[in-house]
């Protein structure tokens, strides 16, 4: 995908008193409240730029509201014009009395090139000082970009945690009868916008990953005729398959550096993982049991591998040495376990599980303990990670007649605050980016 480069990125000056307070958020499952912000329109002075002084806080105020951390103090309520703050500065007593915790101002203006330069400030209204102040020189085709950065700026000085706005979401778009299923890869922001189709749907793709350090993705495809593991350069839309093997290779994950991927593979009725050295393309068996072994996926550190197996008798999660040794089993519950994938934080593994006719997407400790369930429907499976591991992606499924129905969800991983990603078609197997380079 062709993106814009940031062009200029200046930090203001903070105060030292307002650095050294603390502005962590601390969230309780059931507990939490979401702390109330001010945010409204930019200062602009110049009638060309009224749009993007509109925009640009219209998205800060959704991305932050929709993470389900933030409540947006109601315009109505606003003691100050943009142009107000702009000339006069924050007036905090008055602001204070609106309920509001912290308040957004900034400014759009044009610098001696013609490029746009976006200003923008976090105070907080009950120490009465500047938090956190950044502005931005770019192009105006990059004003989305822009704010999804701001928000990740205010997300972080006030929970604490990294934010995730300015990411992207890879997954596979779906369209027509259940017979016939039309399936294309597809690419978009965190938000839905900025949507692009990667292949054109003459073949069946399946499981895409993004890797953790460039731009680059590999999924299942079946373009040749067998299923094979591809690898997609997002940058030139190149496609190379990666080895030519006489079984079945399916399931890929990236390592945490990028430079291995890990997958299952095939051979005489019999599933093992194996893992492959991207730069030299050797290949190591990793699992060798008369069992289905398949899902890998590393934990953050690329000490250990979790993958779903039924060595045991049914179908459940295991986590194993990176070199293969040590394989434990780690869920005992009824039902069947699979999609384990590691959280980027290490603590936790998101996982799909299945009992009873239903669906559920839950998560679990690395050592077995604290299982969660979040979620469940007909059909709700591939669970993937914000990068920050606060967030997860996934898909829900439900039957139509001959057809099927699709969509993208996100929900935080206290169980709350699920909602409904737009896609223009169907949309199935999602998976989450590492911030934008």
């Amino acid at each position: 995908m062709h993106r814009v480069l940031l062009l200029l990125i200046t930090i203001l000056i903070i105060s030292p008193a307002a650095m050294a307070q603390e502005m962590v958020a601390t969230i309780t499952q059931g507990t939490f409240k979401p702390r109330p912000i001010a945010i409204g329109n930019f200062h602009s002075d110049n009638p060309e730029l009224d749009n993007l002084a509109r925009d640009i806080p219209g998205i800060v105020r959704e991305n932050l509201e929709k993470s389900g951390l933030f409540r947006m103090i109601n315009s109505n309520a606003f003691v100050q014009t943009p142009n107000s703050i702009f000339r006069e500065g924050i007036r905090f007593p008055e602001w204070r009395a609106t309920g509001s915790e912290t308040v957004v101002s900034g400014s759009v203006t044009k610098d001696s090139s013609g490029k746009s330069r976006v200003e923008f400030r976090l105070w907080d209204v009950v120490s009465q000082q500047q938090l956190i102040g950044m502005a931005y020189t770019t192009t105006s085709d990059n004003w989305r970009r822009i704010a999804h950065i701001m928000s990740d700026e205010i997300y972080k000085r006030i929970t604490g945690e990294q934010g995730y706005f300015d990411t992207r979401i890879v997954y596979i778009s779906e369209k027509g009868p259940s017979h016939k299923r039309v399936k294309r890869l597809a690419i978009m922001d965190q938000d839905g916008a900025n949507h692009k189709y990667l292949t054109d749907g003459s073949f069946l793709v399946l499981t895409p990953r993004f890797s953790p350090e460039t731009q680059r993705i590999t999924y299942m495809s079946y373009r040749s005729g067998k299923p094979r593991v591809y690898l997609y350069d997002i940058n030139t839309g190149s496609n190379e398959v990666l080895g030519n093997f006489p079984g079945m290779t399916f399931a890929p994950r990236f390592s945490p550096d990028g430079k291995k991927l890990v997958m299952s593979m095939a051979k005489g009725g019999n599933s093992d993982i194996y893992v492959m050295n991207l730069k030299s393309r050797k290949v190591t068996r990793m699992t060798s049991n008369s069992s289905i072994d398949t899902s890998p996926s590393y934990s953050p550190d690329a000490s250990q591998i979790v993958f779903e197996s039924d060595r045991g008798g049914t179908q459940q999660l295991y986590v194993m040495n990176v070199n293969g040794s040590g394989i434990s089993r780690i869920t005992f519950g009824k039902g069947r376990y699979a999609n384990p994938v590691w959280s980027p934080r290490g603590d936790l593994i998101a996982f799909t599980r299945m009992y009873q006719g239903k669906f559920y997407i839950g998560v679990i400790r690395p050592d077995g303990s604290g299982e969660r369930l979040i979620t469940n429907a007909y059909h709700v499976e591939g669970p993937s990670w914000s990068p920050n591991g606060r967030v997860l992606t996934y898909f829900k499924e439900t039957p139509s007649g001959d057809r099927r129905s699709a969509r993208l969800y996100t929900i935080d991983i206290t169980g709350y605050n699920e909602r409904w990603l737009r896609t223009p078609n169907d949309a199935s197997d999602p998976a989450w980016s590492p911030l934008n380079p």
